[in-house]
């Protein structure tokens, strides 16, 4: 068995402290795909899609945040990438009750999924 050099010993080590710093993120862009919808009715109503844009606009207005559900099921919490933290439904209000791409940084902790997102787009209608 070939032992490494101590400078690729100190390489591996660096590596390891940065995905450990990272908190759990993904480095690589994700893209996820799902419906905006506020987050009371994706659990309450266990909802594979949003009742109406009106309802979900209503209940983001009202102070629930949004959030991506995607056809698995998952829930995915947008969270802001700074510091102080900031709301994201401004961000996604706009596609309320539409089903969008969001492409950012994935978090995963305690059972939760969050996301970043650095672009966010409306998925174009399926043709018939």
């Amino acid at each position: 068995m070939k032992t490494l050099s101590v400078s690729s010993k100190y390489f591996l080590l660096l590596v390891l402290a940065a995905a450990v710093s990272a908190g759990g993120a993904f480095s690589a862009p994700v893209t996820v795909k799902g419906y905006v919808l506020d987050s009371a009715c994706a659990f309450t109503k266990d909802l594979d899609k949003p009742i109406s844009k009106e309802c979900a606009v209503a209940c983001a207005n009202a102070g629930s945040q949004l959030v991506i559900l995607a056809e698995d099921g998952t829930v995915y919490w947008p969270i802001a990438g700074t510091t102080p933290s900031s709301g994201q439904n401004p961000k996604l209000l706009p596609f309320a009750g539409q089903k969008v791409n969001a492409t950012g940084t994935l978090y995963k902790r305690g059972g939760s999924t969050a996301i970043v997102i650095d672009k966010i787009e409306a998925q174009a209608p399926a043709s018939k």
